[in-house]
């Protein structure tokens, strides 16, 4: 009788083993470029707290961009960064580096700022969507005003997001 209940029951380390074998693998040095991403977008927050520490920024800028490279391989990152509709994009996002490299912290994060907005617009539908369906924070993109701006992010007019 026993035994029979447990093959009728499966136990928690059953769901455990079957969520573990539709899981992605990852390779060493995508654990280490997740890491070196998120020290530098850390590094990259600290900077901005810090009244623009162009130290930290820069460290945070080039952390961001090898953590990336060893995420998704160096190809990949030169074939995303010099697409032909994202070369304004890449040209601002590089450029802005550049300035915060020289020197210049506040106008090199603006600049860069807008090329990370351009390279990733993109991506900005998909990620409201996904945050839309998230229980407490998705309530929060319903508040009047900032509806009208997801909705914008979202690439639908105003009237098409009334619910």
């Amino acid at each position: 009788w026993y035994q029979r209940r447990v093959r009728e029951f499966p136990t928690f380390q059953h769901y455990f083993i079957q969520i573990n074998l539709r899981m992605i693998s990852i390779n060493d040095n995508q654990k280490i470029g997740i890491a070196i991403t998120g020290f530098g977008m850390l590094f990259l927050l600290l900077g901005m707290i810090l009244f623009f520490d162009k130290g930290l920024l820069a460290m945070g800028n080039i952390m961001f961009l090898c953590g990336l490279a060893l995420i998704i391989g160096l190809e990949r990152t030169f074939r995303f960064f010099f697409q032909r509709q994202k070369l304004k994009g890449t040209a601002a996002f590089f450029g802005g580096i550049l300035v915060v490299l020289l020197g210049f912290p506040f106008t090199g994060m603006c600049i860069e700022s807008y090329g990370f907005f351009v390279i990733f617009s993109g991506f900005f539908p998909v990620a409201v969507n996904f945050i839309r369906r998230i229980p407490v924070i998705g309530n929060l993109l319903n508040l009047p005003g900032i509806s009208h701006v997801a909705a914008k992010l979202e690439g639908q007019s105003r009237e098409t997001h009334t619910e």
